[in-house]
């Protein structure tokens, strides 16, 4: 029967029903697995491409994988589920296209795996629509500048290190420093509309801690949560990396504004780089392939400001022995529009967050602060890096008061500073109020006068 005829007797409900009956009855190409090697697997007899999702295994014990090198004399995939059973013979079958997942108002307050299927006994998703991970970053030309700033909460952020709505930022410091601590600070004192939260090959543990203590009913209500922890696959971890900012995207392009907190990126780069080992190929800086360094991009480059809305990327970074210059930190550097140094010496000393003011960054401060605010933070700065160069000399008394005017004055507001930049968990600084106190903490007016 042809389409005009059915235009006449039913209309587009009877042609959807007949297209589908038609892909019902396409015969489906079976392939075979061929050889399980170490994290992958060789396919033959199916036609896919980099990317594709594949099925693998009998229809009682079937196991996703994704396509991840293609070659003359077959596919190598890795899978998304466990590996146990799998043996060469076994059927494959092409599922039609790459990753999808749910996107929709309905999952805030949800707890998604990194493949987007919830895990948290919630109702089911099956009905909301189904978006390719797969995105493109706003165009460099319709991208909005960064001007206004977004209010985090955290008293040392907010005035020393201002982010910006749209911006993208790195924590960066080593294990056991804070950087998980601060950012559920952020978490739970952000004004943005939408937090995306993707946890990326950590702490099981820590999932449910940060859920039920830091997030809370309150923060949960306005947050989306992906966890792909440290026993997940490679490819599960990279993918939920993905999966969060599809979903931050998704917000965004409905004019939200969204924070996409990632913990961590250094974690993520681990992920591709046990994949493209696997997949052949060469090491190259401290064993990480050359596709780390081309990934770390098309990810966070996705975060940022767009003609709708915007999406502010705060990524941690695990640096390799506190070094910030390791393959993965100097490259996320390289790419974001700035970064927090925690010190593991402040740390030590009880001092938290232990936000390393003087060896972070902002490059967007000036675009998101006023003169008199700039002025109040380059004076803060100016003490802080007086008491450091004098402070070997003050703790051995050998510093005569009166050489230098500005380590005088540092000397004499060391004790309020540091009690500025300290901050509780469970502490939330109101918007505007950190400027009003750090003008305090300085004996500067609001204008940044004396007062």
């Amino acid at each position: 029967m042809s389409r005009p005829a059915l235009l006449v007797e039913g209309g587009e409900a009877l042609i959807a029903r007949a297209d589908a009956a038609r892909a019902a009855a396409r015969p489906v190409r079976v392939g075979q697995v061929r050889r399980v090697v170490g994290l992958t697997f060789e396919v033959d007899g199916v036609d896919v491409a980099i990317g594709d999702a594949i099925a693998v295994g009998p229809p009682d014990r079937e196991v996703l994988g994704e396509v991840v090198a293609v070659g003359h004399d077959g596919v190598v995939a890795m899978p998304l589920g466990e590996l146990h059973g799998l043996r060469a013979g076994d059927p494959v079958r092409a599922t039609g296209g790459a990753l999808t997942v749910p996107a929709g108002t309905e999952l805030l307050g949800r707890v998604l795996d990194g493949l987007g299927r919830p895990i948290d006994d919630g109702p089911s998703l099956a009905a909301l629509d189904q978006v390719s991970i797969a995105g493109e970053p706003p165009h460099p030309l319709r991208r909005p500048n960064v001007n206004e700033p977004m209010h985090l909460g955290v008293r040392v952020l907010d005035t020393l290190v201002p982010v910006g709505r749209g911006q993208r930022i790195g924590i960066m410091a080593g294990s056991g420093v804070g950087k998980s601590s601060l950012l559920s600070m952020i978490v739970r004192g952000t004004d943005a509309d939408v937090s995306v939260l993707a946890l990326i090959g950590e702490r099981g543990r820590e999932v449910r801690e940060f859920i039920e203590r830091d997030l809370g009913p309150e923060g949960m209500a306005r947050s989306v949560v992906i966890v792909a922890t440290s026993d997940a696959p490679a490819l599960v971890r990279l993918r939920a990396a993905f999966a969060a900012t599809r979903i931050a995207e998704w917000f965004r392009d409905r004019g939200a504004h969204v924070n996409l907190l990632m913990d961590s990126l250094t974690r993520f780069a681990m992920a591709q780089r046990e994949i493209g080992l696997s997949a052949g190929e060469v090491p190259a800086t401290r064993g990480y392939p050359p596709s780390v360094f081309a990934l770390m991009p098309r990810l966070l480059e996705r975060a940022g400001a767009s003609e709708h809305g915007s999406i502010t990327g705060i990524y941690t970074v695990l640096v390799e022995g506190d070094d910030l210059n390791d393959p993965v930190g100097d490259t996320a550097r390289s790419i974001l529009d700035g970064h927090i140094a925690l010190s593991r010496r402040l740390a030590s000393a009880g001092h938290f967050p232990t936000v390393d003011v003087l060896d972070s960054v902002s490059r967007v401060a000036n675009s998101v602060t006023t003169p008199e605010q700039q002025q109040l933070a380059v004076r803060l700065r100016r003490l802080l890096a007086a008491h450091r160069e004098a402070k070997d000399l003050i703790e051995i008394g050998a510093y005569a008061a009166g050489s230098n005017p500005l380590v005088d004055e540092a000397v004499a507001r060391i004790d309020a500073i540091d009690e500025f930049l300290r901050q509780g968990m469970d502490e939330v600084s109101a918007r505007g109020v950190a400027w009003s106190r750090l003008a305090e903490v300085l004996g500067l007016g609001a204008d940044g006068s004396g007062s």
